[in-house]
């Protein structure tokens, strides 16, 4: 009998063969060799927690073979053996070999599926105890409902069932701490209500990925700790009230968005009492930026952060605490952001930056401590596989994500070894799109669950469950990541053109292309280079245009000279401010020919109103006659060069020289008419005389 049972599975599997599903990976590049599915709705209740609990499961069977099916049963596979790690887990979900499914098959835990024609579904639902499925301590089990045909699996969809009856000593209670980012890119270049693109619009209305952020704050729980990134809050801030967008053929004007001002009143009102944490300004790439020598701009994007995110979700926002870009930094930027103002103190990090040293074979305590040179960091860890639960790579069902979370958390307080509660961390990636359904229900799971302890991140400090870490990993992968050098020097040269904006003014106020700058080097054109590239064009031209506004007036090609009226002379370099600012800079005048014309140095400082022009006097001394040229440049009070040189050329004459001999000439020819007059007057008298003494001689 037992010879014969065995040739009819094999005869079946054989016979069936073309309608055995395949496994995901398979399905998902073949759907065509897919065939049927079972799927599970609920399972009530998720954690049994006596021996007695009656656990319904419902699902339902769909045929997508596109033949009619004959009929079938669904059913409950079991072993009464605890999974006994996370890895073992692991290994479980990913096995989608139908031979390797759990053992048992629950005789009374199925039910018949009649016939199927294609495209068809029927429902499913059957019950079960954990004294049935012979569970008897607390733990994880794995658990499998399968379609059987004629005996044999065709399909079989894998979870978990965690059974938690009361137990001495009770599981440690392990505090969770769960991080979740409104983070996106910049989509404007300047400060104006020019966009680059019109996706927020899209984002923030219907089923867009703000629309849905929007909604899970509605829902989370208040210890939950939010992130966002200022220079979104300022896009949606300036289009609830009318906006441009760049397009092919020019720009497109927009209306006032009432939906980018409803999001914003969302987010106001749903997180009032939940601790908010503002990322630098516009999310810049730290770690290039402290590998190119961009050392200031980290500061001020932190700065700029905590007044924008204040202003917009009018309320206090901590700046303390960094979510680096891939939740990668190394020393240089921990270094750099612990000196900033806001003196970051605390950083959350991915796992893969921080392991632990020596490895550890259980879930380590998510706090640690890192060495700045600004002293202590508190370094958090987020879970990897806790958090991959929040935005599943694949497809998948709340159920099902929901089981898993439920089942690793407890796998995590039933470790060995454990005796004290410790720390974990939930962080999906920062610019996730989330599933408001799937994760509603994973935070309403941690909320119940008496394995888990909801607290804030705040609240997360290391601890004697603290693990030794064996430091700061940055490999040569993180760092082809970043920004290139090329292009954050493109960066560095705006950043240091815009500073000269606010320098040249006399109140010395911050630049207003601060903002600008820093959503040059965002981390968001790590992806996306050549976007970045075409925004710093745009923000380089709009700084120039600004510099521009100072003008050296009569220095164009309609006045290509300047007289020198003598060997010693001045000539007035005129400066005109058109910023909408009081101005205050020296004028450096610089001889090209210094055989010829000598410039005399000026320290003269220069204020000129708005509107207005100022002229200074600059003593030039030639000493030959022609055309010379001189350099003039305007600097700022610092000695800082602003704008671009101009020449302007001097005409000198050497008036000293020539009127030397123009006087000595007229003293020779003067000289001469004299001696002639005396001359003549002598050589008359004698004439006189002479005629006189004829005349008496004659008589």
């Amino acid at each position: 009998m037992i010879r014969k049972a065995t040739l009819l599975a094999v005869l079946s599997a054989a016979l069936f063969a073309p309608m055995v599903a395949a496994t995901p990976s398979t399905a998902a590049t073949s759907a065509s060799r897919q065939t049927v599915t079972v799927s599970l709705a609920s399972i009530t209740p998720d954690v049994p927690t006596s021996q007695t609990d009656e656990i319904k499961f419902t699902g339902t069977v769909r045929n997508d073979t596109g033949a009619p099916t004959p009929a079938q049963r669904v059913r409950l596979r079991y072993t009464p053996q605890r999974l006994t790690d996370r890895a073992s887990m692991a290994a479980y979900a990913a096995d989608q070999n139908t031979a390797t499914l759990p053992g048992n098959v629950s005789a009374s835990s199925a039910m018949d599926i009649p016939p199927l024609a294609a495209g068809e579904q029927a429902r499913w639902e059957f019950t079960a105890t954990p004294v049935q499925l012979n569970y008897r301590s607390f733990g994880v089990y794995p658990i499998a409902i399968d379609v059987a045909q004629y005996g044999v699996p065709v399909y079989a969809q894998r979870t978990f069932l965690t059974y938690a009856p009361p137990a001495v000593p009770k599981p440690p209670r392990n505090k969770l701490a769960i991080a979740l980012p409104v983070i996106d890119q910049p989509h404007r270049a300047t400060d104006g209500s020019m966009f680059v693109d019109d996706k927020l619009s899209q984002s923030v209305a219907g089923r867009g990925r703000l629309a849905d952020l929007a909604r899970v704050a509605q829902v989370a729980p208040k210890t939950v700790t939010w992130f966002f990134e200022p220079g979104l809050l300022d896009d949606l801030d300036v289009m609830k009230s009318g906006y441009t967008v760049k397009t092919k053929d020019g720009e497109e004007s927009q209306p006032a968005s009432a939906a980018a001002g409803a999001w914003l009143t969302s987010m106001r009102t749903s997180l009032a009492s939940s601790p908010v944490v503002a990322v630098p300004y516009a999310d810049p790439d730290v770690t290039g930026m402290a590998h190119r020598g961009l050392d200031v701009q980290p500061n001020r994007a932190i700065q700029l952060a905590g007044q924008k995110a204040g202003e917009l979700l009018g309320r206090e926002v901590k700046t303390n605490v960094n979510w680096p870009p891939s939740g990668r930094l190394d020393p240089d930027a921990l270094d750099l952001l612990s000196v900033s103002d806001a003196k970051v103190d605390r950083v959350l990090l991915d796992p893969g930056n921080l392991p632990p040293q020596p490895p550890v074979t259980f879930t380590p305590d998510a706090a640690s401590t890192l060495d700045s040179v600004n002293g202590p960091v508190t370094a958090l860890v987020a879970d990897p596989q806790l958090s991959a639960l929040f935005e599943p790579k694949g497809a998948t069902s709340v159920l099902l994500s929901t089981q898993r979370f439920i089942a690793e958390t407890a796998m995590i307080s039933a470790e060995q070894g454990q005796t004290s509660p410790r720390s974990l961390v939930i962080a999906p990636s920062r610019r996730w799109d989330p599933n408001p359904a799937l994760v509603s229900a994973l935070l309403k799971a941690a909320g119940r669950l008496p394995w888990l302890q909801m607290t804030t991140l705040e609240s997360i400090k290391p601890s004697k469950a603290s693990v030794p870490r064996a430091g700061l990993a940055y490999t040569d992968a993180d760092r082809k990541d970043e920004l290139s050098g090329k292009y954050l020097k493109r960066v560095k040269e705006t950043w240091e053109k815009a500073q000269l904006t606010a320098e040249i003014t006399t109140t010395k106020t911050r630049s207003s292309f601060d903002a600008a700058v820093l959503r040059l080097s965002s981390s968001a054109w790590r992806s996306s280079s050549r976007t970045g590239r075409a925004l710093t064009k745009q923000v380089s031209a709009a700084v120039d245009d600004r510099l521009g506004k100072v003008t050296i007036t009569g220095a164009g090609s309609d006045r290509p000279r300047k007289s020198l009226a003598g060997s010693d002379g001045v000539v007035p370099i005129s400066v005109k401010n058109s910023t909408g600012a009081q101005i205050s800079l020296y004028v450096d005048v610089q001889s090209n020919n210094r055989k010829l014309l000598q410039v005399k140095e000026q320290n003269e400082r220069l204020t000129i109103g708005v509107g207005q022009s100022g002229t200074v006097p600059v003593p030039m001394n030639a000493t030959g006659n022609g055309d010379a040229t001189v350099t003039v440049q305007l600097r700022t009070v610092d000695g800082k060069a602003y704008g671009e040189p101009v020449r302007l050329t001097i005409r000198t004459t050497g008036y000293t020289g020539i009127a030397s001999v123009i006087v000595g000439a007229a003293l020779t020819v003067m000289l001469a008419a004299v001696v002639t007059r005396v001359l003549r007057r002598r050589s008359e008298r004698k004439l006189a005389r002479a005629a006189k003494n004829r005349e008496v001689s004659t008589a």
